[in-house]
């Protein structure tokens, strides 16, 4: 297995590879924040990408911000770049995680996989595109299981709060869960919400890549996951949910395929029972369809030029006032009951709610799960590979640091 720990070749617990993006600056300041957390109480960190002088003023943005005028003096900044492969790999080389926040990761993503996986380091990223990531799966999971290298993608919003919380949910029913529905919703703070950028690209290139990604899954060659109890019933396009006493959505994002995958890997490495999932989002009223496109073209419209992107940095302390909420209803047989005898008879409910999605609730996800591999490596699975979050860390005490960080997890 390659290295949890720092040694002279490898200084950094952690280098956070973008750190100048949009996303990246915000995990800059939560890593920051989080330090004393790291491998008896310690964190080695330093930053990167292509343009120094960028990624100095993002320590120092952070240092203001956090009051911690040390950090200017303490984090190292390195220069590395996707289009020079001799540079990601001398970063690489000196990472034991690499915090990838490059996204869209479809245009950027691959190069940092593999050089993670070439020389020892382990990657976590927050994308949120089924293709890029079951894409890794396809051609790095062998790899990376040889060297022992853990690639751990979708460790933001998408997919941490969905894929853990049908794991918490399915730990807390006492006996067989079988099926998993969740319902998201995201209310807006005092002056509005904003919608994540990586988020709103991934669905965009989600939609215009369908036809690619089903004939990728074809690659894996997967035989279909054995169905315990009744099958799942699939809800319509759009539908009034009496659950949240709304209009909701199929949840468009990548959640249903990461679960699945984890569901996967449950079920065929560790034999446990799978659980079927399906995902829902709430939106209000029907009139809520189009402020939901509208504000979506803004946001990807101001993303696009830096006096916009400046303008959207300004609004993040309004974003801090939004939030999330994941309800999640399972249903399975309780202790004694027999799985393939008559219809579940218990159910269950479950909440996972946490601050705003893209720059508040990703950084503590993504940071966290970082934390997480560092202190619990022996809690991992048995080889290295690309894995779902709720394949990684199913064993560890992810939830329970996420619920010390603002993203909780509660039985309804």
């Amino acid at each position: 297995m390659a290295s949890f720990s720092t040694s002279s070749s490898r200084p950094y617990h952690i280098i956070i590879f973008g750190a100048s993006g949009f996303t990246g600056q915000f995990v800059v300041e939560e890593v920051a924040r989080t330090a004393s957390e790291g491998p008896k109480g310690s964190l080695k960190w330093a930053v990167a990408g292509r343009n120094r002088t960028k990624l100095e003023k993002v320590v120092e943005q952070a240092a203001g911000a956090l009051s911690m005028p040390e950090l200017k003096s303490e984090v190292d900044i390195l220069v590395a770049d996707v289009g020079d492969l001799d540079s990601l790999a001398a970063m690489c080389k000196q990472a034991v995680i690499v915090l990838s926040c490059v996204g869209p990761y479809r245009f950027f993503g691959d190069p940092v996989v593999k050089s993670c996986v070439e020389n020892g380091a382990h990657c976590i990223d927050i994308s949120g595109e089924p293709q890029f990531l079951e894409s890794m799966q396809l051609n790095y999971h062998d790899q990376a299981a040889e060297k022992g290298v853990y690639i751990v993608g979708s460790c933001g919003f998408d997919s941490i709060p969905a894929d853990m919380g049908v794991i918490y949910t399915r730990d807390q029913f006492k006996g067989t869960l079988t099926a998993v529905e969740s319902f998201l919703t995201a209310s807006a703070g005092p002056e509005g919400g904003c919608i994540h950028d990586g988020t709103w690209q991934s669905a965009i290139y989600g939609l215009a890549d369908s036809n690619k990604l089903r004939s990728l899954r074809k690659k894996f060659g997967h035989k279909p996951l054995p169905v315990v109890g009744p099958k799942i019933k699939r809800r319509g396009t759009l539908f009034y949910s009496n659950e949240l006493q709304q209009y909701a959505i199929p949840f468009m994002g990548t959640d249903p395929s990461v679960v699945k995958r984890t569901q996967r890997y449950l079920t065929e490495e560790l034999k446990e029972s799978p659980v079927q999932y399906g995902a829902y989002v709430g939106i209000g009223g029907i009139s809520n369809i189009f402020k939901l496109v509208f504000a979506g073209l803004m946001f990807f419209f101001l993303v696009k030029f830096s006096f916009g992107r400046n303008l959207l940095i300004k609004v993040k302390h309004t974003m801090e006032g939004s939030s999330f909420r994941f309800i999640f209803i399972g249903e399975g047989y309780t202790e004694g009951s027999d799985p393939s005898e008559g219809k579940p008879n218990g159910k269950i409910r479950t909440l996972v709610k946490g601050p705003e999605v893209g720059y508040v609730a990703t950084p503590i996800a993504m940071v966290q799960a970082a934390l997480t591999m560092l202190n619990e490596s022996d809690s991992l699975p048995n080889t290295g590979g690309v894995y779902t979050p709720g394949a990684t860390f199913a064993k560890t005490t992810l939830i329970d640091r996420l619920n010390k960080h603002g993203i909780q997890f509660s039985v309804l």
